[in-house]
């Protein structure tokens, strides 16, 4: 039995349809950055295992950030921390395809890992909280096939883009420019 009405039924898909663009970028992005790896390697010219620091430094943010941003989100408000979370992960996202040396993508890549520790684990508990009976089993299935989406997407529309773009590119006088 439901112990929720339907009120806000519609804001409550509304809020799923954002947390999934949220967790489908998040996840996205960490499927294309292991696809560009050799291209990023060559663009800063690094060794290999300065370029596995790309990645080491999202990973090891993420881990150390998961629980911690689900507790904030338990202590202050998991909306407001969600947020935060996705606030970090953007400009963390932005300051990595700005950046101009290897250094600097792998901290913005910790910045970026830790906004993303925050998306993923929240997400999940702001389902769980926002849903029941039924419907949070179908707003699970969503969630979950999001995840599944970008997780075998990511590496195919990185070879895309990579290969139209480079590892990276802006917009500049409203035109689609290499970096």
């Amino acid at each position: 039995m439901e112990t929720r009405t339907n009120a806000g039924g519609a804001r409550r898909w509304l809020s799923l349809a954002t947390l999934c663009v949220a967790v489908f970028m998040s996840l996205l992005d960490v499927t294309i950055v292991n696809v560009a790896l050799p291209t990023i390697q060559k663009s800063f010219n690094e060794s290999f295992s300065d370029v596995q620091w790309i990645i080491n430094a999202y990973t090891l943010a993420y881990a150390v950030v998961l629980l911690v941003a689900s507790k904030l989100g338990d202590i202050f408000g998991r909306k407001r921390i969600f947020f935060i979370e996705l606030t970090i992960f953007t400009f963390g996202s932005l300051a990595s395809a700005l950046s101009t040396t290897g250094l600097q993508l792998n901290l913005f890549r910790t910045i970026q890992g830790i906004g993303g520790a925050g998306i993923m684990g929240l997400s999940m508990t702001i389902v769980a909280s926002t849903f029941v009976g039924r419907d949070r089993g179908l707003a699970f299935g969503i969630w979950s096939s999001v995840i599944g989406v970008a997780t075998a997407m990511g590496p195919l529309l990185g070879g895309y883009l990579i290969q139209l773009f480079n590892w990276r590119y802006r917009i500049t006088r409203g035109h689609l420019l290499c970096g």
